[in-house]
This record gives structure tokens, C-alpha cells and sequence, in this order.
């Protein structure tokens, strides 16, 4: 397949310009044509002498969200305005920055030009299009609703990134403290403590504090033996990546996480916030309570809470209301299934939950704050604590010999 660039008229007869992907010259006059386009230049595109080396590992293979928002949007812009949905999405591959997802609408296009269905298109993409937005675009296809879903669409994948984004920013200060903590103290004692050590072990003519002498040990450990202790680091890396990546490690960082004093707060904020929005964005959508339950349980990212929502599903399947069983949710506050229950006996669950998802998503930007403010002095603490023990074993056995001369 080569690459062409055309300009072209369209029924507005206003000329377009891009480029597009055909076997020749003749297949790329008839895409356009197919596109209801009138091709009026076609030339064949003439790659950059060393254009077509790229570096593979300098591009990236994954779409990003941001590149997903941004289609959604403009797709939902052309489609409300009359646009085919074929020449819309012919118009949005030439026009994406994102080669990642310009490789994912050249298939889509293809699909939805022979007759295929956008949902089912999408779904044949599952790196870069999640069941969520899989079922809510089937929804708006079903309803010929689509326009409004994707603008809706939009608006939930923004406010998930967002609260992700502020997980993130709360947890790296901290993380950053706990790095530079760890690295001064191995150098510490590595190349510090063992020449004061030595020094103070000469003067002091070896009776040195039981303080020091556990301290000298530890550096002569650290010191003598380097390798294991790299090997350990480096075995307990790779272990955990790969037991992270099983269900058994995920549910047990996620029980862990729930368990952590001032995280398991932003943890259980931050997925009430993702539930009300994602299962509301469903609910609009027109998406059965089941089939929202069990995406919405998948979606949210924590093992614990898809357990819970998955098993109040088999007793929704079995007559219940959604709102009893997320009363006895160990994870979910009261007010959640009282706002529910509400959102049922009204009719307005999408419009109820909303709220709460906005709501939530306060709470969590008020709590990150909260969590930075309180480990920041706490960090500190155990920093200058770590500091002082050194210094006072160094140190103690310098004031003894001051005191003897």
C-alpha cells in the first residue's frame, strides 16, 4: 500500500486536502470518489531519503488517552453535523497526529466502508478502545444517539484521566523522598561510614559502642558483599512485576492498598468517582443495569471493589435493586447506595450519580492534598532520624576520646 496526497471537492465545493492509502493511483481516485469526494490532484507521496528508517523503539505502539479524547470529540463534531460516518473517519485518520491510532482508524475505516458496524469495528481493536467505549458507541448506534454519546464519551475519559493524574501527583513527592532517603542512606554507608569507621576504630584502639560496631557491621555487609545485595534488588524487582501481573498479585496489592492509612482513603474516593461516572456514562447510553454493572466492575482498576460489584450483579439478576446489596459493601460509603436507591425510585440513576461522581472527585483532589501535606514532614522525619542515628555512632565514640585526652 502506498501513501498519496490529493486535493479534492466535496458537495459544500469546498476543496479538501490530505493524504490517504491505496494500491495505486486509480484505487486512491476511487476511495475518494467513495467518499463523495471529487479527486482533482493525486500524487503518489515521495518518502524523505531516510524517511523510512525509523527507530522502533522511539515510537510509541500505545494510543493515548489524549489522542482517544480528541477523536472522540472531533468525531462527535462531524457526525452532529451531517458528515458520513465513512468520510468522518477518513477525515480524522489523515488528520490525527497519533501514527499509533492512525494504524487502528486505517482498519476501522475499512471495516465501517464494507458495512461493519462502528462498535463492532472498534472491538476489533481492543488495545485501543476499551468495552466501555465499545458498549456506549453500540448504544448510540442502536439509538441514533451517537453524536451526543461520544460527546459524553469524551467527557468521562477526561475526568477518569484527570483522576488518575491526581493519584499520581499525590503519590510522586512522596516517592521521590523515599528514593533520595534510600540512596543517601547506602551511600552512607558505603563510602562514608567506613572511612570514619576505620579512623575512630584506630584512636579509639577497638572499643568502640555497641551502636557503632552494630553500624560498622552493617557497612562492612553492605561494602564486602555489593552483589548480593543487587542480585536481591534486582530478583525482587522482576518477582513482583511478574506477580503483579497475576490475578493473585493484584488482588493482594489491592487489599494492601485499601489497608494503608491515608491511601486506602484516596483509593476508595477515587474508585466511587470512576464507578458513578462510568456506570452513569452506561446508564445514558441506554446500556442494560447487568451489562453496566460488570463493565463498570472491570473498568475501575481494583480487584476488591470488581469482587463486590460482581456478586451484588448476580443478586441484581436475581431481582434486587442495584442500591441493597452496595449497602453491605464493606468499600462503598452509605451514601453512595442511599443516592442510588434515590436515582431508582426516581428514574434518574444516571442524573443521581453524576452528582456523586462529581462529588467524589473533589474529595479525592481535597484528600491528595491531605495525604502530601501529612507524609511530606513524616518522610522528613524518618530522613533526619536516619541521619542522626548515623551521626551519633560516629560521633559517640569521638566525644569518648575527647573526654579520655
Amino acid at each position: 500500500m502506498a501513501k498519496f496526497k490529493y486535493t479534492a471537492t466535496g458537495d459544500d465545493n469546498k476543496q479538501h486536502s490530505g493524504t490517504l492509502e491505496a494500491a495505486d493511483e486509480a484505487a486512491a481516485r476511487s476511495s475518494l470518489i467513495r467518499l463523495r469526494l471529487k479527486p482533482l490532484v493525486v500524487k503518489k507521496k515521495v518518502k524523505k531519503k531516510g524517511a523510512g528508517m525509523e527507530i522502533s523503539f522511539l515510537t510509541s505502539k500505545k494510543v493515548k488517552n489524549k489522542d482517544i479524547v480528541i477523536f472522540t470529540r472531533q468525531l462527535s463534531t462531524m457526525i452532529n453535523a451531517g458528515v458520513p460516518l465513512v468520510r468522518s473517519l477518513a477525515t480524522m485518520r489523515t488528520q490525527t497526529e497519533s501514527d499509533a491510532l492512525k494504524k487502528h482508524l486505517v482498519e476501522i475505516s475499512k471495516d465501517v466502508e464494507s458495512g461493519v458496524a462502528l462498535a463492532d469495528a472498534l472491538a476489533k481493536h481492543p488495545e485501543a478502545f476499551g468495552p466501555i467505549y465499545i458498549n456506549m458507541v453500540r448504544a448510540g448506534e442502536a439509538g441514533g444517539i451517537l453524536d451526543d454519546i461520544l460527546k459524553k464519551l469524551a467527557l468521562q475519559q477526561e475526568k477518569d484521566s484527570m483522576l488518575r493524574g491526581k493519584f499520581k501527583s499525590a503519590m510522586t513527592y512522596p516517592m521521590v523522598l523515599i528514593g533520595i532517603t534510600v540512596v543517601v542512606f547506602f551511600a552512607l554507608m558505603t563510602f562514608v561510614v567506613p572511612k570514619i569507621g576505620t579512623i575512630v576504630g584506630d584512636l579509639s584502639g577497638g572499643e568502640l559502642p555497641t551502636m557503632t560496631k552494630v553500624l560498622l557491621k552493617m557497612s562492612e555487609f553492605m561494602t564486602t558483599y555489593w552483589y548480593i545485595e543487587i542480585g536481591l534488588a534486582v530478583g525482587l524487582v522482576v518477582f513482583l512485576a511478574k506477580f503483579l501481573r497475576t490475578r493473585k498479585g493484584r488482588e493482594n496489592r489491592d487489599k494492601i492498598l485499601l489497608r494503608i492509612p491515608g491511601i486506602n482513603v484516596i483509593v476508595i474516593k477515587m474508585a466511587v468517582a470512576r464507578f458513578a461516572r462510568i456506570f452513569a456514562s452506561l446508564m445514558t447510553a441506554g446500556v442494560s443495569v447487568l451489562d453496566s454493572i460488570e463493565i463498570t466492575a472491570k473498568a475501575i482498576g481494583n480487584t476488591v471493589i470488581e469482587k463486590e460489584l460482581m456478586a451484588a450483579a448476580k443478586q441484581v439478576a436475581n431481582g434486587e435493586p442495584f442500591s441493597d446489596p452496595l449497602s453491605k459493601s464493606k468499600v462503598f460509603p452509605p451514601i453512595v447506595s442511599q443516592m442510588l436507591a434515590i436515582g431508582e425510585e426516581t428514574g434518574q440513576t444516571d442524573t443521581v450519580l453524576i452528582k456523586v461522581a462529581d462529588f467524589y472527585e473533589e474529595e479525592v483532589d481535597a484528600a491528595a492534598d491531605s495525604l502530601s501535606s501529612i507524609l511530606e514532614p513524616m518522610l522528613i522525619v524518618v530522613m533526619g532520624v536516619m541521619v542522626a542515628v548515623i551521626a551519633a555512632s560516629v560521633l559517640g565514640p569521638i566525644s569518648s576520646l575527647s573526654q579520655n585526652i
